[in-house]
């Protein structure tokens, strides 16, 4: 009897899995079908993005070429990276909704008492930095460039190197 326990308690664990994984293929589809369209320079830019937040399509309107190219090169950016946050949102949603299903769902350590919360192991990722190359928000996490401190100097060019500090030019 004890065996026929435990093969009902392996062939749930087995539907909540399947289910789990059907749940999570489904918001996969339903996220890959995302897009955000963002529009910035007085409606003069309209930029739409796919789910990874890759532009798919640019649209100008007849006026663009009132903007000088800086004030476009502005908008372009800021209405890409509206729709960009906007995707990110949508998929956030979506991302919420599965999780708060799999809450529903029995945990492993339910079925195998032993066993740790996988859940609870999964890391959070980093947020992605919207700011321009060579900004100090992109030199490291806390917006602080790293410092060596424990390092000694060299002289990288050999003929210097070997020249005697009492003979150099300097003096």
């Amino acid at each position: 009897m004890a065996n026929e326990a435990e093969k009902a308690r392996l062939a749930e664990l087995l539907d909540t899995v399947q289910s789990g994984f059907a749940s999570v293929a489904r918001a996969q589809e339903e996220r890959a079908r995302l897009t955000a369209t963002a529009q910035a320079g007085g409606r003069r830019v309209t930029i739409t993005v796919n789910a990874d937040g890759v532009v798919i399509k640019t649209e100008f309107s007849a006026d663009v070429d009132d903007l000088p190219f800086s004030e476009i090169a502005t908008a372009v950016t800021s209405a890409t990276q509206q729709a960009a946050a906007e995707v990110r949102q949508k998929s956030q949603d979506i991302m919420n909704a599965l999780r708060s299903e799999q809450e529903r769902q029995p945990a492993m350590s339910e079925f195998f008492p032993a066993m740790p919360d996988i859940r609870e192991m999964i890391p959070t990722p980093p947020e992605v930095s919207t700011a321009p190359p060579g900004s100090p928000e992109r030199d490291a996490p806390d917006g602080s460039a790293m410092e060596f401190t424990d390092v000694e100097d060299w002289e990288h060019d050999e003929q210097a190197r070997n020249r005697s500090n009492i003979a150099a030019p300097e003096w």
